[in-house]
């Protein structure tokens, strides 16, 4: 029998184009992110999903888009990490920015 492997989603709203990739905040329980790369061939969801593996501290690989490839309302699922750990790691990468629900 194999352990049960942990996975978290993540509600993303996602801005390409930005003049810098970074994560904004969280608003309402989505993360708000920006990106540099155009929403063009898949280039802006590669951008958000190399972004958050940096500031997750997690491997591209353990990082999918689940829904909303087109649009800029996301859902990611990140693969090892429960929903906690994904919070704290959050709280680390957005230091003196709110994690509550605004």
């Amino acid at each position: 029998m194999r352990p049960v492997e942990k996975k978290t989603t993540l509600e993303v709203h996602l801005q390409p184009g930005a003049k810098s990739n970074g994560i904004a905040g969280l608003r309402d329980g989505v993360l708000q992110v920006r990106v540099t790369a155009l929403p063009h061939k898949g280039q802006a969801n590669q951008g958000l999903l190399a972004l958050m593996a940096q500031a997750l501290a997690v491997p591209r690989n353990d990082l999918a888009l689940v829904r909303g490839y087109a649009s800029r309302h996301k859902l990611i699922a990140i693969k090892g990490l429960s929903p906690q750990e994904l919070k704290e790691r959050l709280a680390q990468a957005l230091p003196g920015k709110e994690l509550c629900q605004s």
